[in-house]
């Protein structure tokens, strides 16, 4: 089968690689239709992350199944499916407490689309794609939702679910705040808010594309300036932070109430980040960090988007070809969604 592999910082190519086989009857095999990048995709083919390559890219994405192990019961040949990015096994003591990012039958960090440092998992931008624990980790599309518009469900929609969904549970029409950078998650959790009855989203960025997007998506918009001081903004309960720069997290836990939740999802590539530890203690900020752990979150996206309360498509930048994957990674986008 093909697979297409970085080999080099923007130095993209298909290669030919063994079909995956089943070892196991509740394993599947799945063949994806709709592949989008996630906000990491880019920096990983530009060459500035630590993740070491080659790396066989795609994480997010709807499949077809075309072979289960007569043991699986949730999933069937013909299913369309979201395949969660990180491998899980659902019953463990870490999936049972949803933290399907940490299962304890498979090594740390296993998990589609990162190389060697996600163990080896192969990407989903492939002809086939092996799923170790089927009932566990596969969730079938609803009738009616278009593949291309929840390819990010396996990631970048989690994650954007887990910066507010929570906290918007333990207080219903809550304020939210949130900081956006490079990428899609900033935006989706917009979105999202929204869906679970925000009183009033705020997003902060620097890009003009995101902020008209984010105020199409219903959110007030302010724009931060390069070189201008970050604004003084008023005490939110429900704060996110996807900036990616230390600046950006200290700003927005500048920016959270007291007893407030600070999320920070971007991850900061540096050994040591200064924090506003005492003013967090006076205030009693709770600051979240941590990868996503998305199997969880994904049904609950699926039944939103279905009901039309949720829209993942307005954030994609563009749909393309699948053999247009190599010369399209290479050019920055928000949201690009690669389909067969």
């Amino acid at each position: 089968m093909r697979q297409l592999v970085l080999t080099g910082p923007r130095q993209l190519v298909w290669q030919d690689v063994p079909d995956p086989q089943l070892s196991g009857d509740g394993q599947a095999l799945v063949r994806p239709l709709a592949v989008a990048t996630c906000d990491l995709d880019h920096p990983i083919v530009a060459g500035t992350t630590p993740f070491p390559l080659p790396v066989a890219l795609g994480h997010e994405c709807v499949a077809e199944v075309v072979e289960v192990g007569s043991a699986v019961g949730s999933v069937k040949v013909g299913d369309r499916v979201v395949v969660p990015f990180q491998i899980s096994c659902g019953t463990c003591g870490a999936c049972a407490r949803g933290l399907t990012s940490d299962c304890e039958r498979v090594a740390p960090l296993s998990m589609y689309g990162f190389g060697v440092a996600g163990g080896e998992r192969g990407g989903f931008l492939a002809d086939l794609v092996h799923v170790p624990y089927a009932d566990a980790m596969l969730v079938p599309v609803p009738e009616g939702v278009d593949p291309r518009a929840v390819a990010s469900a396996s990631d970048n929609i989690a994650d954007a679910w887990r910066l507010v969904a929570p906290w918007l549970a333990e207080w219903p029409g809550e304020e939210v705040l949130i900081r956006g950078g490079a990428g899609s998650i900033g935006l989706y959790a917009i979105d999202v808010a929204r869906a679970l009855g925000a009183s009033r989203v705020t997003y902060l960025d620097v890009a003009g594309d995101r902020l008209a997007l984010a105020a199409d998506l219903g959110a007030d918009v302010v724009e931060l300036v390069a070189e201008e001081p970050l604004p003084r903004l008023r005490r939110v309960a429900i704060t996110a932070d996807f900036s990616g720069t230390v600046d950006g997290l200290r700003h927005v836990l500048e920016c959270t109430a007291p007893g407030g939740h600070c999320t920070h999802a971007a991850p900061i590539f540096a050994a040591d980040v200064p924090l506003p530890l005492l003013a967090m203690y006076t205030f009693g900020v709770h600051l979240h960090v941590s990868r996503c752990a998305a199997r969880p979150a994904i049904p609950a996206i699926l039944a939103l988007v279905a009901a039309g309360r949720l829209h993942p498509e307005r954030v994609t930048t563009d749909v393309v070809g699948w053999d247009e994957a190599a010369a399209e990674l290479v050019q920055p986008r928000t949201k690009l969604v690669i389909a067969r």
